[in-house]
């Protein structure tokens, strides 16, 4: 009965949500499970026609990119390779705060805005076309497929969401409930609600868990400390995301939940770059992103050497990600993958960890529960949370404007009600916040560790 009901959600339920959208998603993903098993090279040749009419397009009709490619006198009908990518300049985000609305398509559809922190923490908005969103939706779909659960399975989420933070929707979690997928708050990762959190896992027993690596191996810390089993559940795949995945925390999960961790890699600005297959491979999304890793120089690095990963969205012609500098650094795979997919790999992402910082009730708060409090507050540009003591946090701010006394006393509302209300909170204004020695950053310190 299980099975069949998985069947009803992923082939009647959420394709009709996804039409209702206006979304291309199961075309999308049908034509994604086709193209993985294609070789090497057929992947790279489709990859570098597609990347071609892509920059043909945005060259005539983004105001941007038809000023940008004139300027340098570059013509993109004769792109030859990937490799003559190299030509174009680089996006940044500052670049697109300042050219938002000449990065738009001159004959764009429907765009929604959208904004992350990212593994980054910088704030950012941008535009989203229901292409893009519905090609990235399929690229993750199509790699939960490839561990046997879809769609529909019993699913147990922690992550952090805002929604947690204020008011219950009602429509999301009618449809949380439909998918059978149930919410985990990770700001909230105190004892007692780690007591509740391995209770629900036992009374969900869900085929897949999903969320942020640090959360969900306190979760699994837990369970073995209190001696409660989470290996006889069924559970048939962890996913973890937006932090770096350690060691450590990949054997703990996989022991506790007896089952293989999945690590996937992406973001709402850069899309789904790559996800984990069963065989251990990193696999791009290349269908759709096309991935180069440059030095500190700009340019490409050689293979087995770190580089930023730097992502061109084939899928992007409305609001166009080209050579978009995600500020994570990777190492490319060269490897073919005994999974028998032809897509590349990376190896060694990173350039996404997060601190987390501790409430005065022991409650451990990932680096999001601070990014959504930025992320709602006009102007800021940088910004950086020193937990000094456990009473004492200092913010500083990069916001051009300047910083009113209402916006301050928002800030420090903000992080008062996530660490406490006795904590002290410092609130600096500064020009700039300098990166580490290493050309990182790094937006969430805690100094009690």
């Amino acid at each position: 009965m299980s099975r069949l009901y998985t069947q009803l959600v992923s082939k009647i339920i959420f394709p009709l949500q996804e039409r209702l959208k206006k979304h291309d998603t199961v075309r999308a993903r049908r034509s994604l499970e086709r193209s993985q098993w294609l070789s090497p090279e057929q992947i790279a040749a489709q990859q570098l026609a597609e990347l071609k009419t892509f920059l043909i397009d945005i060259g005539l009709h983004v105001p941007y990119y038809r000023e940008a490619f004139a300027r340098i006198g570059f013509k993109p009908e004769s792109l030859q390779s990937l490799a003559d990518l190299a030509q174009l300049p680089t996006l940044t985000k500052p670049l697109i705060r300042d050219h938002a609305e000449a990065l738009k398509h001159e004959h764009a559809g429907p765009l929604g805005r959208s904004s992350t922190g990212g593994s980054s923490g910088t704030p950012l908005q941008f535009f989203i076309s229901l292409e893009r969103v519905s090609h990235d939706v399929a690229a993750k779909w199509r790699a939960t497929r490839w561990w046997d659960v879809d769609i529909g399975d019993r699913e147990v989420v922690v992550w952090a969401s805002p929604i947690e933070l204020h008011a219950q929707d009602r429509v999301r979690l009618f449809r949380d409930a439909l998918m059978r997928s149930t919410l985990l708050n990770a700001f909230a990762m105190n004892e007692k609600n780690l007591d509740h959190y391995v209770q629900r896992l036992r009374e969900i027993r869900p085929a897949m868990v999903f969320g942020y690596p640090y959360s969900i191996a306190l979760i699994s810390a837990h369970a073995k400390k209190r001696g409660v089993r989470l290996d006889d559940l069924g559970v048939k795949v962890v996913f973890v995301t937006s932090e770096y995945l350690h060691d450590h925390q990949r054997e703990l999960i996989s022991e506790v939940f007896g089952c293989k961790v999945a690590n996937g890699y992406g973001g709402r600005d850069a899309g789904f770059i790559a996800h984990e297959c069963p065989e251990g491979g990193m696999h791009i999304t290349a269908e759709d992103i096309v991935v180069e890793l440059l030095g500190e120089d700009g340019q490409p690095v050689a293979d087995g050497q770190p580089g930023e990963v730097t992502v061109t969205h084939l899928r992007t012609r409305d609001y166009p990600f080209l050579r978009y500098r995600t500020g994570d650094v990777a190492v490319r795979d060269t490897r073919r993958c005994a999974c028998g997919r032809g897509l590349p790999l990376l190896r060694e992402i990173q350039g996404r960890t997060n601190d987390f910082l501790r409430a005065t009730d022991g409650t451990m708060l990932p680096c999001g529960a601070f990014t959504y409090l930025m992320r709602e507050t006009e102007g800021i540009t940088n910004y950086k949370i020193i937990q000094e003591t456990q009473l004492l946090t200092r913010l500083e701010v990069v916001r051009p404007g300047g910083l009113d006394q209402a916006t301050r006393q928002k800030l420090i509302d903000g992080l008062k009600f996530r660490l406490g209300r006795e904590v002290e909170i410092q609130v600096e204004l500064l020009d700039e916040i300098p990166a580490q020695g290493n050309g990182k950053y790094r937006y969430v310190v805690s100094k009690l560790q």
